[in-house]
């Protein structure tokens, strides 16, 4: 039987815990609530900004047409962002525990 590497015993696994910490739901119902407060302002609004013209376009329809994709846009890449954020904390934090284990003397 050949032996399965770590990597392939952890993608067939479920989500490893850490995935659904305080932080990452916080960050993810942030981002939600930004994502549903900009698709239904940009709609909801959108005909009290038609007074305001850029070019030959009303500022309703850049909002609607333009402005919630670009937010949406801007979201992912500071969800990015961010998770690479907390992993490098937690990699720092696990670095950290590691050498004050190693630092203790055995017994």
């Amino acid at each position: 039987m050949p032996r399965r590497s770590p990597s392939e015993a952890e993608m067939a696994g479920p989500f490893p815990p850490d995935l659904h910490d305080v932080r990452h739901l916080k960050l993810k119902a942030g981002l939600l609530l930004l994502w549903a407060l900009v698709s239904f302002g940009a709609t909801y609004f959108a005909r009290d900004l038609q007074v305001l013209v850029f070019g030959a376009w009303p500022l309703g329809y850049w909002i609607a047409a333009q402005g919630a994709v670009l937010v949406f846009i801007g979201i992912v890449v500071a969800y990015g962002w961010a998770m690479n954020r907390f992993e490098r904390q937690d990699a720092e934090r696990i670095a950290a525990a590691s050498l004050e284990d190693a630092a203790l003397p055995p017994g």
